[in-house]
């Protein structure tokens, strides 16, 4: 992109500056108007322009926190390019604590979205034409759905080198080559030639420290690799692995579940899950994995009906034991320590 000046939400902002902007989408029945919050650093010097965009599920809060810590960062100067923040898409949701729009639809399903459709048509309008379409790159922030938890992970087209590359900067052990989903923000941005990528990690309505770490430090380490920052690397960094494939395991009872593993558990096909009993405590079945593979998802709560999804298993090419590895190499990370700052985790 060049220096041009750059309009957002009707705001106008110069190469050079950063402004907070107001951007409205809509008005609440009582003729209060909604905005969604956008954050914009601009250097002088030309570069990519770069999005990091949040809550497209208003219950998925982890994301806002890492923007927020990125906002809040005295040590993010952008050398060159712009950095567009937008800490909440779904304003709405996040008022409700909900992860959908008041029309009940998935605004990550509404994508491209129309100026003259729904609420969730028009929000998803406004955010493609005033801000993904203006970007070279852009990061896309979710969590699980509720009561569901996700390992840090990066979803894309690994397919494309360019977008691949971005990726294995990011920095987890666990990169997903995902298809893209009608509807959703990430097919919207590729068909408008904008590569992005998906950050998924811990759970709806609740922060998880790794995953906001992980996050913080994922996006600084994709800004670099593009050169709107300039920063070393203090941290060895995590070899990256990449699943072409994965899988749900699903309750074949209903009843009270005990887990017998976790998030980032390398398991072997037939390895048992969980146990779900009844209520007078006799073990009614036993889950196993499908497949060898990696934990990367899992249902949170203990109660399960028949054919409720919950484990996510990832399968790769390369030794589960290294990707384990790796994945407790990340957790040693970024957990906080007694002695950590804030500043600590940028």
């Amino acid at each position: 992109m060049n220096t041009d000046n750059l309009t957002i939400g009707g705001i106008t902002i110069k190469p050079g500056e950063t402004k907070q902007i107001e951007m409205p989408v809509a008005k609440l029945y009582t003729d209060t108007d909604i905005c969604i919050p956008v954050h914009v650093m601009r250097s002088k010097k030309p570069g990519p322009t770069v999005f990091v965009s949040a809550a497209i599920h208003g219950d998925e809060l982890n994301g806002i926190e890492i923007i927020r810590r990125l906002i809040q960062s005295k040590s993010l100067k952008i050398s060159s390019g712009t950095l567009i923040l937008v800490p909440m898409v779904n304003v709405y949701g996040v008022l409700n604590q909900s992860r959908y729009m008041p029309d009940r639809r998935d605004l990550n399903r509404s994508f491209p979205g129309s100026a003259q459709g729904s609420l969730a048509g028009r929000v998803a309008d406004k955010f493609l034409a005033e801000i993904v379409r203006r970007c070279d790159y852009g990061i896309d922030l979710h969590t699980g759905a509720i009561h569901r938890s996700n390992l840090p992970q990066v979803r894309a087209n690994l397919n494309d080198p360019e977008t691949r590359s971005l990726a294995e900067a990011f920095g987890v052990p666990v990169l997903l080559n995902a298809d893209l989903r009608d509807g959703s923000l990430r097919q919207a941005a590729v068909e408008s030639d904008t590569r992005i990528l998906l950050y998924e990690a811990g759970q709806a309505l609740r922060f998880d420290e790794v995953s906001i770490r992980a996050g913080v430090r994922g996006i600084l380490n994709v800004i670099t690799h593009l050169g709107l920052v300039r920063r070393k690397s203090r941290r060895k960094a995590v070899t990256p692995y990449i699943a072409n494939n994965s899988s749900w395991v699903r309750a074949n009872s209903s009843g009270i579940v005990h887990n017998l593993k976790n998030l980032g558990d390398q398991v072997q096909k037939g390895t048992p899950l969980a146990e779900i009993g009844s209520p007078f405590g006799e073990i009614l079945s036993t889950i196993t994995a499908n497949k060898s593979g990696i934990i990367i998802g899992k249902q949170n709560i203990p109660l399960v009906q028949e054919g409720d999804a919950m484990f996510h298993i990832a399968f790769f090419s390369e030794s589960d034991a290294e990707i384990a590895e790796n994945i407790g190499v990340m957790q040693e990370t970024f957990t906080p320590s007694d002695e950590d700052t804030l500043g600590d985790t940028l």
